[in-house]
């Protein structure tokens, strides 16, 4: 009996205790809570953002190096194709130019046909106040000797004065010391053709007779004399007379036919 009134007063403490709790529980000022909870975050939350925005950092970073590889291999790409579009261009321009060459010197065959010819192109050149001389790209393995005329599509341009197996040396008809014997073509007055010194754009007309009848503008052309050059090729038209008290001393200029300047294909008579 003593015992089971012993297990009624712990059974009435422990109900005591429980409706205490209860009751600081539901009195407690539930502000104080709110004061402690915004202490926290102010001291947590800018932890929080700066591991947010380091992670976000790190992200954004591998993204910019991802962004740089591609760059790179896609500029290496472009390097690629612009090497293979100048190569393309570089080899377009070679058959244009070699085109170009095969054309001028059909033309020039055709315009020569009652010719023997050799096509060349010149490799070297001086010409200058002093001296103008071409060096072309054919010789004596091609049938080139000395003395031969050299044609271009507009007319004469000199002739060889030195040939090696494979290249040959000629004057041009503005050299100083070249001389060629003339005609003009409407009056038929004979003249020698020489080049000018101090000017390689203009020719000298010389040795006209008294009663010679010049014209400007009238086409002047080889005679056929002198054993170098055939009858009948241009050399150029008369731009200008000079006259002079003495009619020995009169002159004319004549402009060549040939730019020679931009002159590159060239023909060789061999017969």
């Amino acid at each position: 009996m003593q015992k089971h009134n012993k297990t009624g007063a712990i059974g009435i403490f422990i109900t005591i205790i429980i409706l205490t709790g209860l009751v600081i529980i539901t009195n407690i000022d539930t502000s104080k809570f709110s004061m402690v909870e915004g202490i926290t975050n102010k001291l947590v939350m800018p932890i929080q953002n700066g591991l947010t925005y380091l992670k976000n950092k790190i992200e954004g970073n591998n993204s910019f190096f991802e962004n740089i590889n591609n760059l790179k291999d896609e500029n290496e790409k472009l390097k690629q194709e612009n090497e293979e579009l100048n190569k393309n261009l570089s080899e377009l321009g070679i058959i244009k130019a070699e085109n170009k060459t095969l054309r001028e010197y059909a033309n020039l065959t055709d315009q020569y046909i009652s010719y023997s010819t050799v096509p060349a192109y010149i490799i070297d050149r001086d010409l200058s106040n002093l001296s103008s001389v071409i060096v072309i790209n054919v010789g004596t393995n091609q049938g080139v000797k000395e003395n031969m005329p050299v044609v271009a599509e507009n007319g004469v341009v000199g002739h060889v004065i030195s040939a090696t197996e494979n290249t040959a040396k000629v004057i041009t008809i503005i050299d100083p010391s070249s001389s060629v014997s003339a005609i003009m073509n409407i009056s038929r007055d004979n003249i020698i053709v020489k080049g000018e010194l101090g000017d390689n754009t203009k020719l000298r007309g010389t040795y006209i007779s008294a009663d010679a009848d010049l014209i400007l503008n009238d086409d002047v052309e080889t005679s056929g004399l002198g054993g170098i050059y055939p009858k009948g090729l241009k050399i150029g038209k008369l731009t200008e007379i000079i006259d002079a008290p003495n009619i020995t001393e009169e002159y004319v200029k004549i402009e060549p036919s040939v730019d020679f300047g931009k002159l590159e294909t060239v023909l060789v008579i061999i017969k």
